[in-house]
């Protein structure tokens, strides 16, 4: 065709785009962000539930434009309406709140470069591919699906690349006048790309996480729009990422095919082509096979993202483990600088997994232990009545009635070096600390603590009723309970009763081991001394009474 007869055709396909390309460029100006800002989106598809990969996505993306100064927005890519689910779009923006992965703008949170919905900016793309028909790289296709079907099917009985191109793209060259004599008939039709790729030709992409990459130029005629106007998600996709003026995708890395066409797309609308960085897969161990495979949601429980939820596991603590999967030198960070927190780390491409990172269960619950540790007994307790609040109403009405017994209880072994690590979810602390709440631990009644050892009731009674003393420090409490020990025929330490166990009847920690076991219903539990303070002595001779009732 003539570049006139272009025009006419362009404007015989989209007589209703009135717009041209020039005029959103305008619209959409380049960002006032500081040199070196990375602009990131997390472009999700409303047709599934939301997992944990997807969680990491976003994470990242977040991670790298929040300490770049940059931004992070959230772009619903809907193209494909018919897989689209109910309510898919608006659990997309519930899940980023409750997690806490917050763009700054776009859809749902506004912003300057919307409509932020695909959908809803069809006369966007309709513009660009208008622009491509008058430049001669785009065509319309009328092709049927019987004879595309034919054509595939040829393609695998030689074991050629399927899909339209070469020879294959019938359409391609036609006509003015045939065009014309198809729209007449009213037959459907699509824009394809009129791929300039000669697949004997190599181009080299560069990814931020895998680094160089190369492969055969791509020659397919892809399709564009659709026979209803609507566009294809890799064609959508370079269009907004150049008119929301994205620097960074970061995505699964099950798109790296998909690199050669999307490098085409921005050459060939004359875009400066977006960086891109491919994300490792998470894996898993089969416990059946042994085998290494990817994260399944129907074999997985933790894929979806209700699980962490549900399980009560904080959202900062989920954070930090996505950190380590974003970043390998993480973890290690984390853990040697306990006064920094996810914020005063800097992510680097250059410290992300190239192959598959493995999912590891230890790993997340020790990060939540060491994230526990660091809380004051306040912030657990406020944080596990919010969890609580949702999940066991039961226990929450506990929590609220039994506030300053809690708070005092979960702020046992805080302040030290090592404070304690026995929590790992909020769903933990009703197990962890059922002997904080009178009513929780009578209904307990010992059932699923208590050592099988026979202790001696009077012996323990008399310490309490004319011994104990909670009006002193730890150790002077200690002391007294060894003095009691001696008087009653038990080793001061157990390593004097290791050596002359004839001597004695036990040593000094089995009376606090009879003591913890009446007053917790367990055998391990925080510092004894600080949980017999909290109680006092009348709850303490009470927990005694049932000990011996039981």
């Amino acid at each position: 065709m003539t570049d006139k007869e272009r025009i006419e055709l362009a404007n015989i396909l989209f007589p209703n785009i009135d717009k041209t390309r020039d005029y959103y460029e305008d619209k959409y100006p380049e960002r006032d962000l500081p040199e070196g800002a990375m602009v990131t989106r997390y472009g999700p598809s409303p047709t599934g539930f939301v997992h944990l990969g997807n969680l990491l996505s976003a994470f990242a993306d977040m991670m790298y434009a929040k300490q770049s100064n940059g931004s992070f927005f959230l772009r619903i890519e809907d193209t494909d309406q018919k897989r689209m689910v109910d309510g898919g779009i608006e659990n997309i923006v519930s899940v980023l709140h409750d997690f806490d992965i917050l763009p700054n703008e776009g859809y749902s949170f506004g912003g300057e470069y919307g409509p932020y919905r695909q959908s809803e900016r069809t006369e966007i793309y309709q513009t660009y591919v208008k622009d491509l028909i008058v430049k001669g790289l785009a065509y319309p296709c009328f092709m049927t699906e019987e004879e595309i079907a034919t054509i595939k099917e040829e393609q695998e009985i030689n074991k050629t690349k399927i899909g339209i191109y070469g020879v294959y793209a019938q359409d391609r060259d036609l006509s003015l006048e045939e065009v014309k004599e198809h729209l007449n008939n009213k037959d459907e039709y699509v824009i394809r790309l009129k791929s300039p790729g000669n697949p004997k030709n190599e181009i080299e992409v560069v990814d931020c996480i895998k680094g160089k990459l190369k492969f055969p130029e791509h020659d397919v005629d892809t399709i564009l729009l659709k026979k209803d106007g609507t566009p294809t998600y890799h064609f959508a996709h370079a269009i907004d990422d150049h008119l929301m003026h994205t620097t960074h995708v970061i995505r699964g890395d099950e798109w790296v095919s998909s690199l050669p066409l999307h490098i085409q797309l921005f050459e060939v609308l004359g875009f400066e082509p977006v960086k891109y960085a491919h994300i490792a897969p998470i894996t898993i161990k089969d416990q059946e096979t042994g085998n290494i495979r990817k994260i399944s949601k129907r074999k997985d429980p933790w894929f979806g993202v209700k699980y962490y939820d549900e399980n009560g596991i904080p959202i900062e603590a989920l954070h930090l483990y996505l950190a380590t999967i974003t970043n390998t030198n993480f973890e290690e960070w984390y853990l040697s600088n306990s006064d920094k927190n996810i914020s005063d780390f800097t992510f680097s491409f250059d410290k992300q997994a190239i192959g598959g990172t493995s999912f590891d269960e230890a790993k997340l619950v020790n990060l939540c232990k060491t994230y526990f540790s660091r809380k004051s007994g306040k912030e657990v307790y406020e944080e596990t009545l919010k969890w609580a609040e949702k999940h066991d109403v039961e226990y929450s009405k506990l929590l609220k009635d039994n506030k300053e017994d809690m708070i005092e209880f979960l702020s046992i072994e805080k302040d030290g070096p090592r404070p304690r690590k026995d929590i790992s979810k909020y769903s933990e602390v009703k197990e962890e600390f059922s002997y904080a709440i009178d009513s929780l631990f009578e209904k307990e009644n010992y059932s699923k603590n208590e050592s099988e050892k026979d202790y001696d009731i009077d012996l323990v009674l008399d310490y309490v009723n004319n011994y104990l003393k909670l009006d002193c420090d730890n150790e002077t409490w200690f002391n007294g309970v060894r003095e009691f020990a001696t008087k009653n025929g038990y080793a001061a330490s157990p390593k004097e009763y290791k050596n002359n166990p004839e001597d004695y009847k036990g040593h000094v920690g089995d009376i606090c081991e009879a003591i913890r076991v009446m007053i917790t219903g367990r055998l391990k539990s925080p510092d004894l001394f600080s949980i017999m303070k909290i109680l006092g002595k009348d709850r303490i001779q009470e927990r005694i009474d049932l000990y011996k009732n039981r």
